[in-house]
């Protein structure tokens, strides 16, 4: 039976190119010259500082598209609160990886609502659709698609 499976990831190395891209951008832009900010990335978490949050909202702007042209969906961004001090300003931002409980949840009710005749079924942090035939598939990655659901969805493994 046809199969494929629905993830929503971000390539860590596009990521961190993203990252250091806007680092350089920093150093040499005018506006920032002389100023001491930066972008930190661990893991899951991209961190940004700067002396306040005027800095910290323009630094965002540039995370966000130094993403676009790595072909990094920015709603894959959980952007916390700017958190202000009398030295800087700070803003963590969560980067999203896999699909939680509620989203799976909500890409399957999505489905069960076309009424399809597709299988769906929670995998982990991905979820399977099966189906007898191939355009019932084909028909389930165009619906996602047009929905704009706010999660960057991907779709892998698709198997005959």
């Amino acid at each position: 039976m046809p199969s494929f499976d629905i993830v929503s990831e971000v390539d860590k190395h596009e990521l961190t190119n993203a990252v250091d891209q806007a680092s350089r951008e920093i150093t040499n832009r005018f506006d920032f010259k002389g100023l001491d900010v930066s972008y930190q990335l661990t893991d899951e978490e991209v961190t940004m500082r700067g002396p306040s949050d005027f800095q910290v909202s323009q630094m965002l702007d540039i995370l966000q598209s130094k993403l676009i042209k790595r072909d990094i969906d920015v709603r894959c961004m959980d952007i916390g609160e700017v958190e202000e001090n009398l030295s800087e300003a700070r803003q963590v931002i969560k980067i999203k990886q896999g699909l939680d409980k509620e989203d799976a949840k909500k890409v399957i009710k999505f489905i069960k609502e076309k009424k399809l005749k597709v299988q769906t079924s929670i995998q982990g942090e991905q979820v399977r659709v099966t189906g007898k035939k191939r355009d019932d598939l084909q028909t389930v990655i165009a619906a996602l698609r047009e929905e704009k659901l706010p999660l960057p969805l991907q779709y892998i493994n698709f198997r005959d």
